[in-house]
């Protein structure tokens, strides 16, 4: 399965999009603050909406260890609006709709559809320390439990 080129210990690249209030979210806004980076395919899709919905049913255990989440995809402000609203999510989406962060963080990879090869999002994982560092990648995520994985790590990593 394809992942990501970037790893752990690396200075995670610095980006601003705008959120589905059409807001500019900036990851140095975070600096100071853990932040979970989630890229998902599609709003509105089973496991894409299993997984945004698991992080904002534990969103106020992430701000407990002081994290942010933030979920990227390639859908618009729009589609993100109605995405936050027919699931009651609580996170912030952000808007990638050229795929400059996709591209950025390397997850666009070709995968087999129906018959032909596309470039598709993989879900990705980053959690990025407070300085700015990705501290773990997931690559290839399930989206069922994985939420919870992430904010297990987090606690670990903070030697909780």
């Amino acid at each position: 399965m394809p992942k990501t080129s970037l790893e752990s210990g690396q200075v995670s690249p610095d980006f601003c999009l705008p959120n589905q209030e059409g807001n500019q979210i900036c990851l140095e806004n975070f600096k100071g603050q853990w932040a979970v980076l989630f890229f998902y395919p599609r709003d509105n899709t089973p496991g894409c909406s299993l997984e945004a919905r698991s992080f904002s049913d534990l969103k106020k255990d992430f701000e407990a260890e002081n994290a942010i989440i933030l979920g990227v995809s390639r859908d618009g402000k729009e589609s993100h609006r109605k995405f936050i609203e027919k699931k009651e999510l609580k996170i912030t989406l952000l808007s990638d709709e050229k795929a400059e962060i996709h591209e950025k963080y390397d997850v666009m990879h070709p995968k087999n559809f129906r018959g032909n090869e596309v470039i598709s999002t993989v879900r990705t994982t980053f959690l990025i320390n407070p300085e700015g560092k990705i501290e773990k990648v997931w690559n290839n995520v399930k989206a069922a439990g994985h939420a919870e994985k992430v904010l297990s790590e987090l606690k670990t990593l903070k030697g909780k």
